[in-house]
């Protein structure tokens, strides 16, 4: 049921992936009218229809084409397909390079490039005009219309309502502030059979008060004919993509699904965290050379290139996070604990770029390579701060059962926090990754920062 909602990008990305695998295919038959003359000249055609789709679509991921939670207009998904198209290229380029045997000539590439490239764009046109109907979208009914059923009827953006259709809610006797305009009643009907007259898929319990209130028989009925029945808090889980602290109770925390880490799981995610850290570590010495030597020329040959500064990280453990320098040696020079904010004029000229480009956390790769941070996770933070927070925002503390990371599930959803508000906004994506991290969650989130730092999205 959770993946229900998703399963218009699933479908999406299936068909281009068959796009992407043809192309190699057609490109062939197109040169040597026929796919057996086309074998006898180059070799077996599927390995490189395989390398040609999977780097393909591993760089329109990147691109943010297949973010559940994305929305954007048919120009800017254009730009993004040609983005991904492009820089596929080159990495095939490289591949071709390395692997000679999986080698197209630049006819073949190009033929295959100008068809999938054509498809890609009518495909994303024709789910661009029918985006807006309800094909594949869950026709909802929500049992309660009080306060806590509100949460779902205010879901404004298009992006959080996309897996989605309401197409009822029934009032109950326990709900408070409840609008007569539009909310049914059973009176005397089952809510099997209101269910299945309004053609629900789901229906998501949203009582205000549930003690003594839920209908435990009538939702069984429901969920014997097929129709799924599905908590408030797991419903607004799964079509945003956060955890709404405000309606969780600690028992949910304890039975529900996630929030686990078993000693398989670690060891996997550190084996990734030092083989991929180590080889970033090299591929960028170059650019952190110059990147270096860009600090002392704005910044004065004498101040420091990097920056240290005290986080807290898994179980509380404290280590100093390492930053190329992007502020004046004195933007603390009271001692105070300040957050960074939005244009802010600590910021020297070359540290705005390196801010922007995300540059700055280049050394981060040290702290990964070290074991106090890993590539995803929670960003970590000051010792002021966490203190401060713990008692503010409940569950904060959760947030430090992994390790923090160089980006993570918050950053790509939400911007830059500077206050307790936007803080708890980013806490509520912060215990949605700690519940549901896994290797290919970690591998999405890390193909999705690219996304990040070519559009400017996302945390600063």
């Amino acid at each position: 049921m959770r993946n229900f909602a998703r399963t218009p990008l699933l479908i999406l990305g299936l068909a281009e992936t068959a796009i992407l695998f043809s192309s190699v295919y057609v490109a062939a038959f197109v040169l040597y009218g026929e796919l057996t003359a086309a074998e006898r000249s180059l070799g077996p055609l599927m390995p490189r229809a395989l390398v040609v789709a999977g780097v393909l679509l591993i760089s329109l991921t990147s691109m943010g084409l297949y973010q559940f939670h994305q929305r954007f207009f048919y120009h800017e998904a254009l730009v993004r397909i040609l983005g991904g198209v492009i820089a596929g290229g080159i990495a095939l380029a490289a591949i071709y390079y390395v692997i000679p045997s999986v080698r197209m000539s630049r006819t073949m590439t190009a033929v295959a490039s100008g068809y999938a490239l054509a498809l890609l764009l009518l495909l994303r046109l024709y789910v661009g005009k029918i985006g807006n109907e309800n094909i594949f979208r869950r026709k909802t009914l929500i049992y309660g219309a009080g306060e806590r059923a509100a949460r779902i009827t205010a879901l404004r953006r298009g992006a959080d309502r996309r897996g989605f259709k309401i197409v009822g809610q029934i009032a109950t006797l326990c709900d408070t502030n409840v609008a007569n305009s539009g909310k049914l009643t059973l009176n005397g009907t089952t809510m099997v059979d209101m269910a299945l007259q309004l053609g629900a898929d789901e229906i998501v319990v949203a009582m205000d008060d549930r003690r003594g209130n839920l209908p435990i028989r009538q939702l069984l009925d429901c969920r014997l004919r097929g129709i799924e029945v599905i908590e408030l808090v797991e419903f607004l889980e799964r079509e945003t993509g956060k955890i709404w602290i405000n309606l969780v109770q600690p028992g949910w925390l304890v039975f529900s699904q996630g929030f686990r880490l078993s000693k398989f799981r670690y060891f996997n995610k550190r084996l990734v965290d030092i083989a991929v850290s180590s080889t970033l570590l090299i591929v960028a010495s170059p650019v952190m050379l110059l990147i270096a030597i860009a600090i002392k020329l704005d910044d004065g040959l004498r101040d420091p290139i990097l920056y240290r500064q005290e986080r807290v990280g898994r179980n509380n453990e404290l280590f100093n996070i390492l930053k190329f320098r992007s502020m004046h040696v004195d933007a603390e020079a009271d001692g105070e604990a300040v957050w960074a904010a939005e244009n802010d004029p600590r910021i020297t000229r070359v540290g705005a770029i390196l801010r922007v480009s995300r540059l700055d956390e280049l050394p981060q790769l040290l702290n990964v390579f070290r074991g106090q941070m890993s590539l995803v996770g929670p960003r970590p933070e000051r010792p002021q701060f966490v203190e401060r927070l713990r008692e503010l925002l409940p569950y904060y503390s959760e947030r430090h059962t992994v390790n923090p990371g160089l980006t993570g599930w918050a950053q790509l959803h939400y911007n830059y926090s500077g206050s307790t508000e936007e803080t708890l906004e980013k806490l509520q994506y912060d215990l949605y990754y700690v519940k549901n991290h896994s290797l290919l969650l970690d591998l999405l989130i890390i193909l999705q920062t690219v996304e990040v730092v070519l559009w400017g999205k996302g945390a600063r």
